[in-house]
């Protein structure tokens, strides 16, 4: 067999092809909703549907020229996504004659034109490398904002919305982003220097005292969010985004066991000290307690509506328009996922828990396609923030963990988290590009070594093509 790659292809006419598909089941989810409403092909649906075929198009073609040989299967998926979730959200304010549904078509315009914005200004994601101490500062700027007198905001006991005048937005999303560019950027420059021998227990390699810095700046970072802005759903992503992407550049077990620890021991310090947190855990194991149901705040009302809710939808739902989702307290935000597996079912929901997980596994490929550590690392600490949002969300409202209020990504009503998502997505497809695009000939004089394990053999990965790595 020959060593010489096939010629990677730029396969924008797959994308094509499952954008039509894509854009079918979110405009035919808005269909089946106004048809089961006796509102079938009103000015909505025409609005909503034409609206996102337009935004989804034109993404479409921006990749054509500026990205051709990114990932074919990240933006349907996404599409389908936010197409069902404003397909959902429309229906619930059929209901509760909300219209948030034209707030969310907003944001979606406001989050791809994002998108777009990003995929031209940044034309090799490299260069977010250039500002990984920036990111840092940035990040801490983000998160101080809803601290500040005036400007920050407290909406059911958590302080992590500002007032931007029109509304209200929630800085911590973006903070995720900045702070994935800040951990590539530190974690690939000082990679080698968290690798030297430290003290050695047992099978585990215990890095050095003084290499656990960074470590220890989440961890407290992620009490802060915890303990100051009273948001056990962030304070979970952002110090679960650092343990993967160390772990990534490391392969090591003992950072993942030291950061366990440090959780397992801020989480007890932060039940026995806070009142919230000790009302969100008790909610969580005494959820069918009738006095925990009924406690203002604090209580179990909204997680018990969503379990019942869920059973009622049983394994094929009662059909969209046709449950009761608007009993559950934010349906159309925290709650999505409950009121879509009422009326689509657990085969419903498996099948958006399928999307997400092709849409990270395609995150994950794009992170093995580049050969830049940097790129490695920032496409997989994205990724890994999608997959850990989505199991905090359905683990909250299926009860396997407490709820935390987080968003499910490009379903849920909120602006902030739809914009941050988009932006991830512009990221993944200009990582992917890379990862699929033509190698030239010889390797760029910027081009770092690829992360490895250990003793891995380096030679070996710049012998390959990337074509051989990124695959379709």
């Amino acid at each position: 067999m020959s060593d010489i790659a096939a010629p990677a292809k730029p396969r924008r006419n797959i994308e094509a092809v499952l954008l039509v598909l894509a854009l079918g089941v979110g405009v035919g989810a808005n269909m089946l909703v106004g048809i089961d409403e006796d509102r079938a092909f009103d000015s909505d649906f025409w609005v909503q549907g034409g609206t996102l075929v337009a935004l989804v198009l034109a993404f479409h073609f921006v990749l054509r020229f500026r990205a051709k040989y990114a990932d074919p299967v990240i933006l349907p998926i996404v599409t389908a996504l936010n197409g069902i979730g404003l397909a959902m959200i429309h229906r619930l304010d059929i209901a509760n004659g909300d219209d948030a549904a034209d707030r969310q078509l907003l944001w979606s315009t406001v989050a791809v034109a994002a998108a777009i914005a990003v995929m031209f200004f940044i034309k090799d994601h490299r260069i977010l490398r250039r500002y990984t101490y920036i990111s840092l500062i940035v990040s801490a700027l983000l998160l101080l904002l809803p601290l500040m007198p005036g400007l920050g905001q407290e909406i059911n006991g958590a302080r992590i919305w500002i007032n931007v005048g029109f509304g209200t937005f929630q800085p911590g999303e973006i903070a995720k982003i900045t702070l994935a560019i800040f951990f590539a950027g530190y974690l690939s420059a000082n990679r080698d220097l968290i690798l030297l021998a430290g003290r050695k227990v047992g099978p585990l390699q215990l890095p050095r005292f003084k290499d656990m810095g960074p470590m220890m700046a989440a961890w407290a970072v992620s009490i802060g969010v915890l303990v100051f802005q009273r948001d056990l759903g962030s304070s979970i992503l952002f110090f679960g985004l650092f343990m993967a992407m160390i772990y990534v550049a490391t392969s090591r077990v003992s950072w993942v066991l030291i950061g366990l620890a440090l959780i397992g021991a801020g989480g007890f310090v932060a039940v026995q000290l806070f009142s919230h947190v000790a009302l969100r855990i008790d909610s969580w194991l005494n959820a069918f307690d009738p006095e925990v149901i009924a406690r203002v705040p604090g209580g179990s009302f909204q997680v018990v509506n969503g379990l019942f809710g869920l059973a009622s939808g049983g394994m094929t739902g009662t059909g969209l328009g046709q449950g009761r989702p608007d009993l559950v307290t934010y349906a159309n935000s925290d709650m999505i996922i409950a009121a879509l597996g009422e009326e689509l079912g657990l085969i419903g929901i498996f099948a958006i828990v399928l999307m997400y997980v092709l849409l990270v596994s395609r995150g994950f490929r794009a992170a093995l396609g580049t050969r830049d550590g940097f790129g490695k690392l920032l496409a997989c600490g994205l990724s890994f923030t999608i997959a850990l949002q989505c199991f905090v969300v359905i683990g909250g409202v299926t009860r396997l963990i407490p709820l935390t209020g987080l968003t499910t990504p490009f379903m849920s009503a909120g602006g902030s988290s739809l914009l941050a998502n988009w932006i991830i997505v512009a990221l993944l497809l200009l990582i992917s590009d890379a990862a699929r695009r033509p190698a030239a000939t010889g390797l760029p004089t910027d081009m770092e070594p690829a992360l490895a394990a250990p003793g891995a053999d380096r030679g070996k990965t710049y012998g390959k093509g990337r074509n051989e790595v990124a695959g379709a």
